[in-house]
């Protein structure tokens, strides 16, 4: 129904509209279907899963199953799982005042029952947005089945009501997000009595609150997330919950090196809205933090158990363009671009996110370090492999050196290089040229050439205090 259209106020008014009643997980298959006729993305923001994870959880979707998503850390489950909304109809109607969202045309809850009774075709209709339709809760060990399911509320027990009578029930969670997507994140991290308690909602779909008799028909799409070390370590979910979901489906890192740069630069400073605090960041570097993220994945000094999450080269990534608004901060550049000498504090500020094996202990830093000297290398050779560098390898065949370091500003670290022969084929190469008259552009350009070239031992460097000095 278009947003501009007069909704239906009452039940009469709904039925003369035409309006169809279907489950939730009917209307999101029958969205999901309209979207890929249209070849339409199903899935927005979601890097990295078409050929794999996206297809199985279409099938899911398309069986009309729950469904739990398994996986590392920072895979982006939680993401994934918060698309579905876009799967609902944009608005769907609940009789007005209703806890749990009841349709009008299927009253479901005692007081919904009676008021349909008692209004008739009267029945006072609102219309909830699909983005109303989500509900998740993270599994913590103190999450109980009053947070989930349900309690008896003791403010309408004072208000005069018998303890037997159903309507004294406060909801949980769960049953508040009838006719919509609820998600369970880290579900074995919730305690095995907890679990217990969705067994109805996942097979009868119904809930059960302190022994009252109270069968509540819930419509409802249940996902889970979980990591693949849970189940031995952290938790477990529990044989007969695991068996009550329809299918299990694995998520994984990105898995090329265009999917983990659509990410960073997908992902990096959204939480600065208009990036107005941020520094610019050339490609070659968003192509080394990549590069480095993937070599500590693979590493075999990291606990691969654990994994390496996403939010790794994204903060790298925010960290870098943050270092360069620091040093304009303090040398007065007007226009901040992000360089070489922006990574070394990387390793400080990120060896926390990473769990290393325990005979690596102690030398966290040293291997970070390691790996992202490769990052650069191989970054390195990927952009200006062949490249003529002659112009700037003659400033040091007459016996030049050069300082760089984080707080030396683009304007002064060009005026100790000098002019350059072939810059411009050097910025062309970095697919720079639209910062062709941008001091800090072309500092970064000449900058990430000098790492690579003493990375090839063309040149050497002593590096101290956030400083480096390159000389042959």
């Amino acid at each position: 129904m278009h947003a501009s259209t007069p909704r239906p106020a009452t039940l009469r008014d709904l039925r003369a509209s035409g309006h169809v009643h279907r489950p939730v997980k009917a209307e999101i298959r029958d969205n999901l279907l309209a979207l890929m006729r249209d070849g339409r993305d199903r899935f927005p923001g979601i890097v990295g899963f078409d050929e794999t994870v996206l297809p199985l959880l279409e099938r899911s979707l398309l069986a009309g199953h729950d469904l739990v998503l398994l996986g590392e850390r920072g895979q982006g489950k939680t993401r994934l799982i918060r698309t579905l909304t876009g799967l609902l109809d944009e608005w769907t109607p609940v009789i007005a005042g209703c806890e749990i969202n009841d349709h009008p045309y299927a009253p479901a809850c005692v007081r919904c029952r009676r008021l349909a009774v008692e209004a008739g075709e009267d029945l006072p209709v609102e219309w909830r947005h699909r983005e109303e339709r989500y509900g998740e809760k993270l599994a913590t060990p103190d999450t109980s089945v009053g947070d989930l399911i349900g309690d008896i509320d003791p403010v309408k027990v004072a208000e005069g009501r018998a303890l037997g009578d159903p309507e004294t029930v406060h909801y949980g969670l769960v049953p508040r997000t009838n006719r919509g997507v609820f998600c369970v994140n880290e579900l074995p991290d919730l305690a095995e009595r907890i679990q217990v308690a969705l067994l109805n909602v996942l097979e009868e779909r119904d809930i059960q609150v302190r022994g009252y008799a109270l069968r509540l028909p819930l419509d409802i799409l249940l996902v889970a997330s979980a990591n693949p070390e849970d189940y031995t370590n952290r938790g477990r979910i529990i044989t007969p919950l695991k068996d009550r979901f329809g299918s299990e489906i694995r998520t994984h890192y990105p898995i090329t090196l265009d999917d983990e740069l659509r990410l960073i630069r997908q992902e990096a400073f959204l939480r600065w809205g208009d990036g107005q605090v941020t520094a610019a960041l050339p490609d070659h570097l968003v192509e080394i933090i990549a590069r480095f993220a993937r070599q500590v994945r693979e590493s075999s000094a990291v606990d691969g158990r654990s994994g390496v999450s996403a939010r790794f080269a994204i903060a790298a990534a925010e960290a870098v363009s943050a270092s360069a608004v620091r040093r304009a901060a303090l040398t007065g550049e007007d226009s901040p671009v992000a360089r070489v000498a922006d990574l070394p504090p990387l390793t400080a500020l990120l060896r926390g996110k990473i769990e290393f094996e325990v005979s690596h202990e102690g030398r966290e830093e040293e291997i970070l370090d390691h790996l992202l000297r490769r990052a650069v290398g191989e970054t390195f050779r990927a952009k200006l492999g062949g490249a003529d560098l002659s112009g700037l390898l003659a400033r040091f065949d007459e016996g030049a050196t050069v300082e760089s370091g984080e707080l030396v500003s683009a304007g002064e670290l060009l005026d100790r290089i000098g002019p350059v022969t072939g810059l411009a084929k050097i910025m062309e190469r970095l697919e720079m040229e639209g910062g062709g008259d941008s001091p800090g552009h072309a500092a970064a350009a000449l900058e990430f050439s000098l790492e690579g070239l003493y990375l090839l031992r063309r040149l050497s460097k002593d590096s101290e205090d956030g400083r480096s000095t390159y000389r042959t």
